[in-house]
Formats: C-alpha cells, sequence, structure tokens
C-alpha cells in the first residue's frame, strides 16, 4: 500500500517539476478545482495551481498553496499538508523568501515524518537543497539533495530525479569539483533526453564548468543553447539566468556593448517574475559595465544591486534562519528528553523483572546512549557548520560592501577635476592677450600675464596630482585580498584609511563632520602585513568611530566635539593602531558580546553585526595579533590593534 501511494505521488510530482506556465493548462486547472467532489480533490486541484502558478504569478501560487493548506489541515489529511508547504516553500525560495521558506520545509518534514509519508518529500527536500545552495552552505545542500535522489533509487520514473541529479551537480560547480559537477550533469542532461525533455538550467550549469576548466568558447555555446531551450519553454527564471551568464562572458572578453545588452535581457526577465537573485546578478552587472562609461547609470544600478542584495541576505533574514535553525535543535532535545524518559521507564521495568531482566535493559541503554552521543556529535558539527557557512557569506557580503565607500569618494573627484577644467580654460583665454600683447610690443604685460598663465599651470598641476591620489586610493581600497602579506608602511595605510573614511561618510551624509587627529610614529618603517585585510579592519574601526561620535553629536547637540584619533607607535616589539573616540562608549552588558559573529549594537539596516567578528579573525587568525578594546560608557572607546613587528 505504501509503495503504491508512493509511486502514485511521484507520478503526481512528475506533471509539476518541469513546468512551463500554459495558460489552457491552468484554465484546464481551475475547472477540476470548480468540479472537485471532495476535499482531497479540492486540496489537489489547488496544489496544481499552486505548483503552475509560481514561474509567473507568485501572488496566485501562494494564495492556492495557503487554501489548500487550510483546508487539509481542517479535514486532518496530512499528505495534502506536506504538499502544500513544500510547493509553496519551492515558490517562496525562488522569489527570495527564504526564511519563510525553510521555515515551511521544514514544517512539511516533521508532518512527513510524524505521518510515515517520507516517501513524499521529495519536492520538500529540493526546496531545502536549493536554499542551502543560495546560503553556500553546500553540505547540508548536499545532505538534502541526496536524501531527494534516493527516493527515486528504486522508483526512476520522473523530472524530479533529473532535478536531484542537476542540483548536486550544481553543488559540486560552485564548490569547484568539476569532475564530480560534470558528472552528475551528464547523467542528468542523459536522463531528462530519456524523458524527451530539455532542461535549460543544465546546459547553464555546464558552461559554467567549461568556463572554469578554461573554455569560454564551450561555456559561450552552453549559455546559448540554455538561453535557446528557456525561450522555447517560456520560462522566465531560466532565460534571466542565461542571459546573465551571457553578460559575464562578455565581461571577461572586454566587449562592454554586448554584455550591456545581454545584462538589460536579464534583469527584464527577471523584473518579470520579481526574481531576487538575477535581479541582484543583472543589476551588479551592469552597474560594473556602466563604471567606466557613465557613472551616474553605474550608481543607478548598484543600489538597484544593494536593494535586493540586503532583501537576500539581509540581517533579518541572517536572524531569523539561525532562529530556525535554533528551533530546530530544540526539537532535537525534545525528542531527546521524550527517549531519556522512555529509557527511566525500562530502567523501572527492568528492576522490577529482576537482574536478567536488568541486564538486557543495561545492553539496551548503553546501545541506545551511544547512539544518541552520535546524533548528537553529528548534529553539533551540521550546526557548527552551517554557522561557519553563514560567516562565510556575511564575510563575503560584508568585504563586498565595502566597494559603496569607494562609490561616496568618486564625489571627491569631482572638485580637483573643476579646478582643472576652470584654470585651462583661463589659461586659454590668458594666452591669446598675451599674443595681443605682444604682437603690440607691451612686454612688461605680457611677462605679467605670462606670470599668471605659470601660477595657473602650478595650480592644474596640484590639482590633477589631488585627483590622481584619490583613484589611487580608491583602487588600492577596493582591490581584493589575495592573502598574501607585503611589505607596508603602516602609518601610510592608517592615514589613507583615516581620509577614505571621512570624506566617504561626507559624501553620503554632508551633515557629517568630526575632528580627527592623528599621530603616527615614524620609527616604525615598514612591516609585512596583508594591507587589503589590515585596511579594511582599520576602516572598520575608524567608521564605528565615526557612528558613535555622530550619534552622540544627533543625541547631545550643540556643545559636543565629535573627535575620532587614530595613532601608531612600536611597543615591546610589537606595533600598536590605536583608534579612539569620545563617543557614547560601549555598555558593559554587551562588551564581551562584541566580537561575536551576528551580534552588533546598530539599528536594524545599519550593521550586519559580523563587523568586528570579521576584523578579529583577520587581525588574530591572519596575522597572529590582537584586537582589544577600552570603554567608559558615555565617554568613548579605544580599540587597539596590535601586530608583530616583522621588518620588512
Amino acid at each position: 500500500m505504501i509503495k503504491n501511494l508512493i509511486a502514485t505521488i511521484l507520478v503526481f510530482l512528475s506533471c509539476v517539476t518541469g513546468f512551463t506556465q500554459n495558460p489552457k493548462f491552468i484554465d484546464s486547472l481551475h475547472h477540476r478545482l470548480a468540479m472537485a467532489k471532495d476535499d482531497r480533490s479540492r486540496i489537489h486541484a489547488q496544489i496544481d495551481l499552486c505548483s503552475n502558478y509560481r514561474l509567473g504569478n507568485t501572488d496566485s501560487s501562494v494564495y492556492y498553496g495557503q487554501e489548500a493548506l487550510s483546508l487539509a489541515q481542517k479535514v486532518k489529511y496530512p499528505l495534502g499538508e506536506i504538499l502544500a508547504l513544500s510547493f509553496m516553500s519551492i515558490t517562496l525560495g525562488q522569489v527570495g523568501n527564504l526564511p519563510k521558506a525553510l521555515e515551511m520545509s521544514f514544517k512539511a518534514l516533521q508532518i512527513a515524518k510524524s505521518n510515515n509519508l517520507e516517501g513524499v518529500t521529495s519536492p520538500t527536500l529540493n526546496a531545502i537543497g536549493e536554499i542551502y545552495i543560495v546560503l553556500k552552505d553546500y553540505p547540508k545542500a548536499l545532505n538534502y539533495l541526496q536524501r531527494q535522489k534516493k527516493l527515486y533509487d528504486k522508483v526512476e520514473i520522473n523530472e524530479g530525479f533529473g532535478y536531484a541529479l542537476y542540483d548536486i551537480g550544481n553543488v559540486y560547480e560552485e564548490t569547484d569539483q568539476l569532475d564530480s559537477a560534470k558528472y552528475y550533469e551528464l547523467q542528468a542532461l542523459e536522463f531528462f533526453q530519456k524523458i524527451n525533455r530539455e532542461e535549460p538550467f543544465v546546459y547553464k550549469t555546464l558552461g559554467n564548468i567549461e568556463m572554469k576548466l578554461g573554455n569560454p568558447t564551450k561555456a559561450l555555446g552552453y549559455y546559448q543553447q540554455s538561453l535557446q531551450i528557456a525561450i522555447q519553454n517560456n520560462e522566465h527564471r531560466a532565460s534571466a539566468s542565461a542571459y546573465n551568464k551571457i553578460a559575464s562572458f562578455y565581461k571577461l572578453a572586454n566587449q562592454p556593448d554586448s554584455g550591456i545588452y545581454y545584462a538589460r535581457k536579464g534583469l527584464e526577465k527577471s523584473e518579470l517574475i520579481s526574481h531576487k537573485k538575477t535581479i541582484f546578478e543583472a543589476a551588479t552587472l551592469l552597474s560594473e559595465f556602466y563604471e567606466q562609461q557613465d557613472a551616474k547609470e553605474s550608481l543607478r544600478y548598484l543600489k538597484i544591486a544593494n536593494t535586493y542584495k540586503d532583501s537576500l541576505f539581509s540581517t533579518g533574514n541572517i536572524q531569523t534562519i539561525q532562529a530556525l535553525v535554533d528551533k530546530e535543535e530544540e526539537h532535537q532535545k525534545e525528542i531527546e528528553a521524550a527517549k531519556a524518559k522512555y529509557q527511566e521507564k525500562l530502567k523501572q521495568y527492568g528492576f522490577i523483572a529482576g537482574l536478567g531482566i536488568l541486564l538486557l535493559i543495561a545492553s539496551i541503554l548503553y546501545r541506545n546512549n551511544r547512539q544518541k552521543q552520535k546524533a548528537n556529535k553529528i548534529l553539533e558539527a551540521t550546526l557548527t557548520n552551517l554557522r561557519a557557512t553563514q560567516s562565510q557569506l556575511i564575510q563575503s557580503e560584508k568585504m563586498a560592501s565595502l566597494g559603496e565607500l569607494t562609490a561616496g569618494i568618486a564625489h571627491e573627484i569631482q572638485n580637483p577635476l573643476n579646478f582643472v577644467n576652470n584654470f585651462s580654460e583661463i589659461n586659454t583665454e590668458l594666452v591669446d592677450e598675451l599674443q595681443q600683447e605682444l604682437k603690440a610690443g607691451k612686454t612688461e604685460d605680457a611677462i605679467s600675464i605670462s606670470n599668471d598663465i605659470k601660477e595657473n599651470e602650478e595650480k592644474i598641476n596640484h590639482h590633477g596630482k589631488r585627483a590622481d591620489a584619490i583613484v589611487k586610493g580608491m583602487l588600492q581600497h577596493s582591490r581584493s585580498s589575495n592573502g598574501v602579506k607585503e611589505s607596508t608602511d603602516i602609518n601610510t595605510l592608517c592615514n589613507e584609511y583615516v581620509r577614505l573614511a571621512y570624506h566617504g561618510l561626507k559624501a553620503k551624509d554632508r551633515s557629517f563632520n568630526a575632528t580627527t587627529n592623528t599621530d603616527f610614529d615614524n620609527s616604525i618603517g615598514k612591516i609585512n602585513i596583508i594591507p587589503q585585510d589590515i585596511g579594511r579592519v582599520v576602516l572598520n574601526l575608524i567608521n564605528n568611530a565615526f557612528y558613535a561620535v555622530d550619534e552622540k553629536k544627533k543625541r547631545t547637540g550643540n556643545g559636543y566635539e565629535p573627535t575620532v584619533s587614530v595613532s601608531t607607535k612600536k611597543n615591546n616589539g610589537r606595533v600598536e593602531i590605536k583608534v579612539s573616540d569620545n563617543g557614547n562608549g560601549i555598555p558593559q552588558k554587551v562588551l564581551d558580546k562584541i566580537f561575536q559573529p551576528f551580534f552588533t549594537t546598530k539599528p536594524t539596516g545599519q550593521g550586519t553585526g559580523l563587523g568586528l567578528s570579521l576584523a578579529y579573525d583577520i587581525v588574530t587568525k591572519g596575522h597572529g595579533g590582537e584586537l582589544k578594546v577600552e570603554t567608559k560608557e558615555g565617554e568613548g572607546s579605544e580599540f587597539t590593534i596590535q601586530l608583530p613587528n616583522q621588518p620588512s
């Protein structure tokens, strides 16, 4: 009976997994719903509508999913609850509502486990696997996708098996295990061909693999094939992804016009279905393409990208996901508590039954205890891996967000360029006057005009060098770290990031103002560090200091002078960098938590809570140093970076 039920559900899933939205088919589902004679038939019709609306009409998909879920709960039909939650999870995951999608999937798995219906959880496992791929928690993603694939090991009858193979290959591609990735993608391709279906995402991933293998021409062929199939199938999400991949190819090929064309097409398709991930990818590409051509357009697309990046990976989303993980952990603890209670009963029965039965029960308890310890170790390792992956994700986003600062400083370049343009125009006029005076024989007037021209040329040279220094600072600031230590002048680095931080904040908020003091020990010389990483730590501390004094200024008003000081010195064989402020200080009750991941004292939207955690890792793990803080509530804070003095 159970096997027949599983086979029936797998056939049902084959009708919805690879669906492309067809108005006639949608109409037939509405007719089926209207003609349903019983609650279960009505529930399955609503689930079909939920699944089939997911690619083109998210609101309708969620609406019919909720209708199916409510009715299934009312008539106590667990199979309907599982499928409704699963397909709503897929829909919400595709549009970027990862916390809600993950919550629904976990709930579906719990219902399935309680009712011995694990065999119908293929869409649930696939939804969770794809969510963890987005979160870059690849071990967890692989675990759920392998569980999905295992459901089809004995019943290989529908497209769900092909999508399990595809997503497993996708995990291996993103983790650069290219041989395994290619194996699974070719397996998926062969399977889809057997059932006369072309899946565009398989070709896209094959293109990614060839690109990483150094075969760009072959990669482009796969991307174009993916796009052609997606257009034929009317699959907007696949089309958007393919357009973005082709745009990325032309970016690497340094063909911006072609890249802009495909990135715009990708953005257009993404917006049709409100698909956040591909909107973010397309907007990011367009911002990068326009960076050298049109700064205004570049900034416009950068704002779009940041909006969708925050929507996907905001602090609130990450904290909600962490809460779901904690909830699952608590659920596991409750299960263990129930087991312990049951074991206690076994002990009591053992004492009553006699010594012989007691020995038998003791043996059972020992075995169960060992199993519980193994389960706890697996659970702890899994949770540790999830937190580490989340930390890497936020670290990546934190590094990427530093690029926003350089966009602000770009405004500072305009000032010296204006001087250069103005003095150049004045010199042109003075040269004309000089020629007239020379023709008229007025030597003294000509000499006076030539002196003016010389002074103007000196000013042009001065402001040109000023613009050059700003640009070099921006390039150095935005350069990715290669993890290699370099001989670095720590005083120059600190001075540069003081200037970058101040002008960056000033560019974003013209009302911002603060006094900056510097005191650098010139005897330090150059030391071996990773300059980009230490620069980011210093920038993080300076930005936090500016934030603290600005907040105090807003609360205190006139009479308060916001001040941030940065100093360096040698101390007992180490180099110290100190960043201090006269802000409000850090409350003692949170002082022990400031270096912990996911903790922040800033309001929502103004900090991810991982800035100091990341800074601490860079200083301690990356450089063998120390990061300390001294603070007095209401008076200010001082952060001290201590680095080994390793002269170049």
